[in-house]
């Protein structure tokens, strides 16, 4: 091989750029630091086929809320109505959940940033496969290090599989915070799953719930006050 030969491998043009080849298989890793903002990283899912649920989106659910939030919410995957309007949460299940952060006076617009595990709907609404999960999961790890969120909270037994690997119940590790890659998480239950269980007694989902949520206020306010008193 002569040096002009062996030069020419150091072109980048010699070889497809690996991060236009991202969407296209999920055999292809998006390492740590690959999108600059989110608007990159959204690009890639709109064109997104790592798993079969591309072939059948209407849009790919990215996220929604404060791009700085110091609280990440993560749920499961879209359901139709995010879907079809390419925003998470925005069905009953989301107007439930912006009245559960309300009730702490937290916001979408200020406190909360919102993605799911997924970013393409499942058919049916069915739970998403490991496989689907695998394939999308890097996107989401990429969306936690751009907003870098204080606490994240897990919708539901499938966001925190998806996460941490627990596969406990929801109902026994709900309110417990959980040590992740050095942030606080905490699993909570899925809004829909307090729509189906509308009790307020004590001890019922709904009294759960608001419970850990006031412990999500408490949390961020002692972060906040560390942070303001190590400055």
């Amino acid at each position: 091989m002569n040096s002009e030969i062996q030069l020419s491998l150091f072109d980048d043009d010699s070889n497809p750029n690996q991060q236009e080849l991202i969407p296209t298989d999920s055999k292809i890793p998006i390492p740590s630091g690959t999108y600059a903002n989110m608007t990159e990283l959204a690009q890639h899912c709109n064109q997104c086929h790592r798993c079969e649920l591309g072939d059948t989106r209407t849009h790919a659910v990215v996220g929604r809320g404060n791009l700085q939030a110091p609280i990440m919410v993560i749920g499961e995957a879209p359901g139709q109505n995010e879907d079809e309007t390419g925003l998470p949460f925005v069905g009953r299940s989301g107007q439930l959940l912006e009245k559960i952060l309300a009730s702490v006076n937290l916001s979408t617009e200020n406190d909360v940033y919102i993605a799911n595990i997924n970013k393409c709907r499942p058919p049916n609404n069915r739970v998403p496969t490991p496989d689907e999960m695998a394939a999308c999961k890097p996107y989401l790890l990429e969306q936690i290090r751009l907003v870098d969120p204080k606490i994240i909270l897990l919708t539901g037994a499938t966001a925190v599989k998806g996460i941490t690997g627990d596969k406990r119940g929801i109902t026994k590790i709900r309110g417990q915070w959980i040590e992740w890659q050095a942030r606080l998480c905490m699993p909570i239950f899925h809004p829909s799953y307090l729509l189906r269980n509308p009790s307020k007694e004590k001890g019922a989902p709904k009294w759960l719930m608001w419970q850990d949520i006031q412990a999500v206020r408490a949390k961020l306010d002692e972060i906040r006050q560390n942070s303001e008193s190590a400055t």
